[in-house]
């Protein structure tokens, strides 16, 4: 795959990350900031590194495969790693702006 398409597979995975949300927070997680990473590489495998909003979170269970799922559907995608951080535990600072307005931080 071009580096072109790696930049076009890596926007559709991250649009289909901001369809995946912390089921207690009406907020996708890519604007909650628990995504810290996302590469494609020439084959197509796209890794991603995030965390959860804490390690007791409910969704530990189920997020995961959800977003594997979804990301696993992008064309050109051949396969998702999904690695799963504590550190740097997550925080309300890493959040968006959109996402701390939704939530009436700011």
């Amino acid at each position: 795959m071009s580096s072109i398409n790696n930049l076009v597979v890596e926007a559709q995975v991250l649009e289909a990350l901001r369809t995946c949300y912390d089921p207690e927070i009406p907020v996708n997680i890519y604007e909650l900031g628990l995504v810290y990473e996302v590469n494609v590489d020439d084959e197509g495998v796209v890794s991603i590194k995030m965390t959860l909003t804490s390690p007791h979170c409910p969704a530990v269970q189920s997020l995961p495969a959800e977003i594997e799922n979804k990301v696993r559907a992008v064309s050109g995608v051949s396969d998702v790693k999904l690695d799963l951080v504590w550190e740097p535990p997550w925080d309300p600072s890493k959040m968006s702006e959109a996402a701390r307005l939704q939530l009436g931080m700011m």
